[in-house]
């Protein structure tokens, strides 16, 4: 099969076909989501955990074409989409079963590729840690970003305010048009600032970390949680504990790529969570895919260049076939 192995160029080479172990299933790959744990994988900061595909791609949508021992409920030609540890960028990509998930009713194949990662991520981390609640305010960072247009969709859906940053009008306006009724434009705002005349957030959604930490103690509710999943602003910043005492808030630190298949905390019960959960809300209508655009597989160079740009709005995929 052609396939992107883990390197700096984005080469396609030739791998062999994986097998359907038991467990597992075979997916012939209409698109993969590009994502930025792919950049940073590519730059050497993120390596894939142990026993995962050096292939990239933490998601993807296609047609099963193989099914392994001890899987029930899936069979060959269904249509699907995967969370992955790895392997998207790819012609086929052997998934756990525990990670797959139907196409929702109403969404094309490949736009399903866009659903993945973001749902899980937001599913897991607004709803599952966050405990977010109709009528409590959101504060999602980086608002125009595939995860932010998904959050803000599905945070609206639930009931809650939305607040965003972004780093202008434009992109602003597009996270109005999803639902979020605070619009703050980073370059120009202190986000704290603007959240202090709300009464602060309940729940924040940070992909900045260290940079922001401060700021985001400031700007939360009392009783708020902070939510970081990413590391774009560094990793080691300083916290006033003081401060976090007296709202009586929580930080709380998660990822995705590295929890375990199956048991307590597993990409399993999100995955179950998020098909529960918001499925329904994305056959209603009230929730959907935001695509900025989509690459050919051989194109992928120019798909990271875009995602990278910091001009997307919502999701860069990879198609194939």
């Amino acid at each position: 099969m052609r396939a992107i192995p883990e390197s700096q160029s984005l080469d396609i080479v030739d791998l062999p076909d994986p097998e359907p172990a038991p467990g597992k299933v075979i997916v012939d790959v209409a698109a993969a989501g590009v994502n930025r744990a792919d950049i940073m994988q590519r730059a050497g900061k993120y390596p894939p955990p142990p026993g995962a595909s050096n292939v990239f791609g933490l998601e993807a949508s296609g047609t099963i074409s193989a099914v392994g021992d001890d899987v029930s409920g899936w069979s060959v030609g269904d249509e699907v989409c995967a969370l992955l540890a790895g392997g998207g960028y790819a012609e086929k990509v052997a998934v756990p079963v525990a990670q797959l998930m139907p196409v929702p009713r109403g969404v094309d194949l490949v736009s399903a590729a866009a659903l993945p990662e973001v749902s899980c991520t937001v599913m897991s981390n607004v709803v599952l840690t966050g405990h977010l609640a109709p009528g409590e305010l959101l504060l999602i960072h980086g608002g125009s970003s595939g995860i932010g247009t998904h959050a803000t969709q599905l945070a609206h859906a639930l009931g809650a305010r939305v607040a965003v940053t972004a780093r202008n009008q434009a992109k602003l306006g597009r996270c109005r048009e999803l639902g979020a009724e605070i619009l703050i434009d980073y370059t120009t705002q202190d986000f704290d600032a603007v959240l202090a005349e709300h009464g602060g957030a309940d729940v924040i959604l940070d992909i900045i970390g260290a940079k922001y930490l401060g700021a985001n103690v400031k700007a939360l509710a009392p009783g708020g949680r902070l939510v970081i999943i990413g590391m774009q602003g560094g990793v080691k910043g300083e916290l006033n504990i003081g401060a976090l005492m007296a709202k009586r808030a929580s930080v709380i630190g998660t990822t995705l790529r590295a929890r375990p298949v199956t048991g307590p905390g597993s990409k399993a019960m999100i995955v179950t969570e998020t098909v529960a959960r918001t499925w329904p809300l994305i056959e209603s209508g009230d929730v959907a895919p935001v695509i900025d655009s989509t690459f050919r597989l051989d194109d992928a160079e120019a798909a990271h260049e875009r995602l990278n740009s910091g001009d997307a709005v919502g999701k860069v995929l990879l198609t194939l076939g």
